[in-house]
């Protein structure tokens, strides 16, 4: 018994430590109260040879004399000290799965929520993973230290997208981003106005999906405030400024979808907001209710559902296009500039309005440009859409109007 009792306190001084990204627990072999036990395997040694059969005594004691006998060694951890210690883990990565949420009305989605799957440690698993590290360290000679990564388990939702709806909706098929964060306070309304008009659409399969249709008239009888717009070759202030960042932002998607655009027109020049974070020129789409529209079409063979989300601390719009993937590969060029032309020199133009020597800029200089950039979309392999983009920017000029009131 003395034996084992010393291999404990041998065993006692290794230790575990327990991983996950950048998280570490270590426990030493003694806190995990892992050990022989000792009075097991003592009173397995005094039962040898004391079985009922006279025989069997003389052949197991000849042979234990001879040959030697092998007791099971037994040993124990205790199984709740592993749960409390990675339990600080545990609550860090831990997520419950998410159920998915689909309600149509008048068919268009009213709420949705995509289904997630939730994660947690795979106790069970890391169970048999330490087992297996025990019988290594019990009959190790040396003081170990052993490091285990903790085992992940995947938790499903009940009620996934897939299951929420009779569309064959599945998956994101694709995103597209934009951000305002320079944007007067009435774009910013705008936006998010044209962002819940343009929201929850399902697209059938072999439909024409109309930007137009959806975001209606734009006007202030319509909810719509005053934000500048370009009108006429001026940029002026006018009901419905900031709708054409929606219409940038879902472009991009469409674009990044792989489905066939059967209208899109670029701005009359360069516009900043729509460069913001990084996003090169000719990615923009106007529209002008109810004559300039952006279109495309379903072609997946599965509905689309469209649904746009804006984060309002770093004012970014994305839309998602959701649906069953079929397998197609998207392939867009970075956009190429070329003939660039100086912006004209700055206007200034006296205005009786404003006090005298007040300024106030009503059109941003903008180099003119030429900017083309390409896409290809494979399926199968087989090119299905090839096309070239071009976008015409004409140099614009910066207007400052000029207080004379006196």
């Amino acid at each position: 018994m003395k034996i084992f009792d010393d291999k404990n306190q041998q065993i006692g001084k290794s230790s575990f430590e327990f991983i996950y990204k950048d998280s570490a627990a270590t426990l030493s072999a003694q806190q995990l109260g892992i050990a022989y036990d000792s009075k097991l395997i003592a009173d397995q040694a005094v039962d040898v040879g004391k079985s009922p059969s006279i025989l069997t005594n003389i052949s197991i004691v000849v042979n234990s004399y001879l040959y030697g006998t092998r007791l099971h060694a037994l040993w124990e951890y205790n199984t709740q000290k592993i749960k409390d210690f990675v339990a600080p883990i545990q609550k860090g990565l831990y997520q419950a799965p998410i159920d998915a949420e689909f309600q149509v009305e008048n068919n268009r989605v009213v709420a949705f929520k995509e289904s997630e799957n939730g994660t947690s440690i795979d106790f069970e698993k890391l169970q048999n993973i330490l087992q297996s590290k025990i019988s290594q360290l019990v009959y190790s000679p040396k003081q170990q230290r052993i490091t285990i990564s903790i085992p992940i388990e995947t938790l499903e939702p009940k009620l996934t997208t897939e299951k929420a709806n009779s569309f064959g909706i599945v998956e994101p098929i694709a995103t597209g981003s934009s951000f305002f964060a320079n944007s007067i306070p009435s774009r910013i309304h705008n936006v998010v106005l044209a962002a819940s008009r343009v929201n929850g659409i399902l697209v059938a399969p072999g439909e024409e999906f109309s930007f137009d249709k959806y975001l209606g008239d734009v006007t202030s009888l319509t909810g719509y405030q005053q934000a500048y717009v370009i009108q006429n070759g001026h940029t002026v202030l006018g009901d419905g400024g900031g709708v054409c960042q929606v219409s940038t932002t879902l472009f991009r998607a469409i674009l990044n979808a792989g489905l066939p655009i059967t209208e899109r027109h670029a701005h009359s020049y360069r516009v900043e907001y729509y460069e913001e974070g990084g996003y090169p020129p000719g990615l923009d789409a106007t529209v002008y209710y109810p004559s300039v529209d952006l279109k495309f079409i379903n072609d997946t063979g599965n509905y689309i559902l469209v649904q746009s989300t804006i984060d309002l601390n770093t004012l970014e719009l994305t839309y998602t296009l959701y649906g069953k993937k079929d397998g197609r590969q998207v392939s867009i060029t970075n956009p190429v500039v070329s003939d660039v032309v100086p912006a004209p020199p700055t206007l200034y133009q006296d205005d009786p309005t404003l006090p005298a020597g007040q300024l106030k800029q009503t059109d941003f200089a903008a180099a003119g440009a030429t900017v083309k950039f390409s896409r290809t979309v494979t399926k199968g392999g087989k090119t299905i859409i090839s096309e070239t983009y071009v976008s015409n920017y004409a140099p614009w000029q910066a207007v400052f109007l000029r207080g004379t009131k006196t």
